[in-house]
């Protein structure tokens, strides 16, 4: 089963997802909360490592390949070793959710974290027993359903989060 985890910009879905993640054993993924500095990082949500994404500006990283969308500067290999972490990691029994924190424009672009969105959602379109959250902001949920040509899915929003089981 796909859960379309939806909201707009900034509304609180990464931090209430940390919270429900908190008070479970059966999760696991990406989410990507901001730091202290208001910059994004990758959390993954069972070890609890931390690894940076977004950037401030080209200089700080002048050795690394940076995705530009907007306003934003994001580190290319962030997101490589963040589809190599949701791709090669096995899902396990224990878990029943897996988190991808988030489909966005890099994604529809064929960007950022397109190849796990693009390998996990089948495995999981039609799976009774796991579950896959897809964090979208709320204005892009058609062109990401279309996209990944997704048809079974649940939209819920942070409110929802507390009732599943």
């Amino acid at each position: 089963m796909i859960y379309i985890l939806t909201g707009t910009i900034r509304s609180g879905k990464t931090t209430a997802l940390e919270k429900w993640v908190g008070t479970r054993h059966d999760v696991d993924g990406l989410l990507s909360p901001d730091n202290d500095n208001g910059k994004r990082y990758f959390l993954k949500v069972k070890s609890k490592k931390e690894f940076e994404f977004e950037v401030e500006t080209e200089l700080e990283n002048k050795n690394e390949e940076i995705i530009e969308i907007g306003p934003f500067k994001f580190l290319k290999s962030a997101f490589v070793e963040a589809n190599e972490f949701l791709i090669s990691n096995p899902f396990e029994a224990v878990n029943k959710y897996l988190i991808i924190d988030e489909l966005g424009k890099l994604e529809l672009k064929n960007e950022g974290l397109h190849v796990s969105a693009e390998r996990l959602i089948p495995e999981f379109e039609n799976n009774e027993n796991s579950h896959l959250i897809l964090v979208v902001r709320d204005y892009l949920v058609d062109a990401v359903l279309k996209h990944y040509s997704i048809t079974e899915h649940s939209i819920i929003t942070k409110e929802d989060l507390e009732a599943l089981t």
